[in-house]
Parts: structure tokens; sequence; C-alpha cells
């Protein structure tokens, strides 16, 4: 880690900013697999500080975890026509095992509502073996042709939970529960602030009915989708047969839903919260939420490290995640190394600290220091971990949501206008709200004009539209529009 170059400035090339704070925090590293990444520990505890925090939720709404295989029979694609057009050609295919060819091709699972609605249909007889709420904690593989780590690799790892369902309206209700799962977690857990709302028919879910999704803001302006909910309908009932008697003897076809959410988190809380110096990490994710270093010269460090010590089994007790550095290296490059991986908290002490009773604590979110008495270290850490560092960032990413959000934008012209002032400025063009009048033609025409898709029609809009941005007729949604990841 001694690499003394700097982190690219954002303003400057936002992917390699990317790529040099992610490389440089010891997140993740390159495979030998085109398209693979290796977790790195630091990188691999966000995404296992997610599991647990998604986890714990789904399991207290009554969902319970399960594993199917990573390899499906080619015959189950075949089964659900729109679902085996959507995911074809990312499919990366078993052909041949033990030496000999295969009888029947094997995909690496792109997603699993093939293998498991064929479980589904073997287990589901009567309509007391309803509802069934399974999850799965998964690894999935989408042959990407143009990988970006964490957001878009050939293999990468998430859950996804399928669920089945007697009535329509139980099955929507769930839909619309674990979004709200999603959303609640991602704002409060990872600070990032999002726009829920449901997915316009072409970039909806391949077989699915309607698909949700959350959408959040990056720091270059452009929208990444973060979590989706499908309702399924009867789509994978008919086409695996998953029926049941119902309570007065009908053989019915269930209703079902998935949903799923990915590492891709880990690319959002990195492009959302990071600034020039690194990764700034909310507390509730930080693998280390303190970092504690002692300063001063070395010769009087005797003096320091009573206290220091006492600070740290302090601190550990109460459950906060403190690490404490004492290796050679000089404060100042100690104080530059645990800025660029994030860790939103950093406590100094030194001989002259001690003589007063106080220590340095210095925020990683405002760079901002503060001269604590030592008896108050443990109030003061918890009190700026639970609610004052958490909440400012989620403050400042909806402050930089606001700005970037452009509500003063009726048409494509504007639209284009919009971009190209943006890209002279060298700012993100950021997001545009805007009418549509659910034509298919209408949304591929924003596209192919200026990369911009829409992300969603948001439940809860800033404002109603009245005309499509492109032909000018009457808004059937409001939309927002952006380019993304």
């Amino acid at each position: 880690m001694h690499d003394e170059k700097g982190v690219t400035p954002q303003s400057e090339d936002f992917s390699r900013w990317y790529i040099d704070t992610i490389r440089k925090a010891d997140l993740m590293d390159y495979s030998p697999v085109r398209g693979c990444i290796v977790f790195k520990p630091d990188g691999y505890e966000l995404w296992e500080r997610i599991q647990a925090g998604l986890d714990k939720r789904f399991k207290e709404t009554g969902h319970r975890n399960a594993y199917f295989p990573m390899l499906v029979p080619e015959s189950f694609f075949q089964k659900e026509k729109d679902h085996v057009e959507g995911f074809n050609p990312e499919l990366p295919w078993v052909t041949e095992a033990g030496g000999e060819q295969l009888e029947e091709r094997l995909a690496l699972r792109p997603t699993s509502e093939t293998i498991i609605g064929h479980m589904y249909s073997q287990w589901i007889q009567s309509y007391r073996d309803l509802p069934v709420l399974i999850n799965q904690w998964a690894n999935v593989f989408r042959w990407e042709k143009r990988t970006f780590p964490f957001l878009r690799t050939s293999e990468f790892l998430w859950q996804e939970g399928h669920t089945a369902h007697a009535t329509e309206e139980e099955a929507r209700r769930e839909t619309m529960q674990m979004l709200e799962i999603y959303r609640d977690f991602v704002e409060s857990e990872l600070a990032i602030p999002v726009w829920t709302g449901e997915k316009t028919p072409s970039e909806r879910f391949a077989g699915a009915v309607q698909t949700y999704s959350i959408e959040a803001m990056m720091k270059d302006g452009k929208a990444l989708q973060a979590g989706t909910s499908h309702y399924l309908g009867q789509n994978f009932a008919k086409a695996f047969d998953i029926q049941f008697l119902d309570r007065d003897n009908q053989r019915k076809y269930v209703h079902t839903t998935s949903w799923g959410a990915s590492t891709r988190l880990i690319g959002a809380l990195i492009m959302v919260h990071g600034d020039d110096q690194g990764l700034v990490l909310p507390p509730r994710l930080a693998p280390v939420q303190v970092i504690m270093i002692p300063v001063g010269p070395p010769k009087k460090r005797k003096n320091v490290m009573g206290p220091f010590d006492r600070i740290f089994e302090t601190l550990k007790q109460a459950g906060i995640r403190v690490k404490a550095d004492l290796r050679d290296e000089s404060p100042g490059w100690k104080f530059n190394e645990w800025e660029m991986r994030g860790v939103p908290l950093r406590i100094e002490l030194g001989p002259r600290d001690v003589e007063n009773n106080q220590c340095v604590l210095a925020r990683r979110d405002t760079g901002e220091k503060l001269t604590v008495p030592l008896d108050k270290v443990l109030e003061t850490v918890q009190s700026l971990l639970d609610t004052e560092i958490q909440k400012n960032l989620f403050r400042m990413a909806v402050d930089f949501r606001d700005r970037h959000s452009h509500l003063d934008l009726e048409t494509l012209d504007d639209l284009q206008q919009h971009i190209a002032a943006s890209s002279e400025r060298g700012e993100p063009a950021g997001w545009m709200l805007a009418g549509w009048c659910g034509s298919d033609a209408c949304e591929a025409k924003v596209k192919e004009e200026t990369k911009f898709t829409s992300r969603n029609i948001p439940f809860h809009p800033p404002e109603e539209k009245k005309r499509c941005l492109v032909c000018g007729d009457s808004a059937r949604h409001t939309v927002w529009f952006a380019r993304a990841y």
C-alpha cells in the first residue's frame, strides 16, 4: 500500500477515479477469467454487512433461505418464451463433463426462476402449501461484453427471492413489500436516497408482468438500478405447471414474484459517497468504524499508550468496530491511508492530549476535527457514528441528487441542449423528469438521440408532467430519464 500516486480527481475522469479508489482501498482485484473479479476481504466484508442487513429484514417478513443448483437445463429456458429471449445472449453453457458430451446443454444460471419454478411444481399441491416464501443467496452469470468492477461483471453475487401465492392480490402485496424493504435498507443503512417506481415495458424483467425498481444517482450524474422486485403473474406458473387445489377443490395456477439486489450496491456505495481522497463509508456499513492513531514523537509514546489502550478497549466493548494503527509509518501517511479507505472517524492521541486529558476526533465526511475530553470519548463517538455522520451522508447525497435532477426541461430538444451545455461546463448532465405518452417509439428516440433511458415511473414524482417530451401529446406517465450503468 506504499503507492504514493494519488487518486484521479472525479472531475477529471470519474471512471478512472472509481478504479483507482477500489484498487487503492484494496476492495478487489482482477481475476484471470475475463469479466470476473476477486473480492478482497475489505470488499467482501461490505457485502457481508449488506447481506446481514437484508437477510434480517427478509426473515422478519417470513422468508427462509434455500439453495438451488447453479446449472440449469437448456429445456427449462425454452418453457418461458420471453425469459429465454431476454437472457439467451448472456448465457454461458456447459456442454461437456467427465470427458463426454452432455445430452443436454446446461446453462450457468443468469437467474433462477426456471429451476425454482420446476421445484415449486413438485412441492406445491394444495392451498395449504402456500405461500412459499424462499430466498437464495448465490452467484449468477451473465456473460457481459463490457465489464466494470462491482457494477457489471460476468459473475456476480446477489440474493434472489422467489415466492408463490394463491391470489394475485397477495403476490402483488409481496412485490411491493420487498421493494419497500430495499428502499428502507438502502436509504437507512447505505445512506443512499432512491426513487421507487415502475419500469417501462421495454425495461421490464424478461417474463414479468410488472417490474419495480429503486434508482440511485451516482456522483457523475448517472443512474444505477439498485434493486428490483417483479410481479410475474402466472407466466412462470403456467410454463412450469405450478398448480394447487384450492379450498373449493378447483385446480388453479399460483401467482409468483421474484426480487433481487446484488453486489452492485457496493459500487453504489462508492460512487454516491466517495470523494477525491477515496472512499467515504457510512458508519453502519463500514468494516472499520474508528481508526485510532498515536501521534507525537515516538520517544514520548510510553505515556500515550496506557490511555490509548483504555479508549480502544472501551470502544471495542461497546460494540464499535475499532482498529489501532501502530505501524512505524508517520501519522500523516496513516491519516491519508485511512481517509482513502473511507473510515468514518479517526481518533488521534498524543503526549499533549494526554496531559490535557483529551483526544482529537476527525470526521471523514466533513474533515472537521473535534477536541473531546477522554471521559466523553465513548458517548461522542457513539453519537457521531449512530446519527450525525450517517445522517449527514444521506443529506449530502439528497442535496447532490436534487441539484442534478432537472424538472424544468420539457422536450427532447431541451434535453439535448442541456446535455451539450453540461458537457461544456464539465458538469454531470444528471437526470430529467419528463412526460411520456407511453409509446415505445418515443422512448426509443430518447435513447437513440441522447443515450438517456427511462429509469422508472416514480410513485411520488416531485411534479406531474403533462406532455410527452418527444411527440408533445398528452403524457400518460411522468418518468425519470438518465444515462445509466
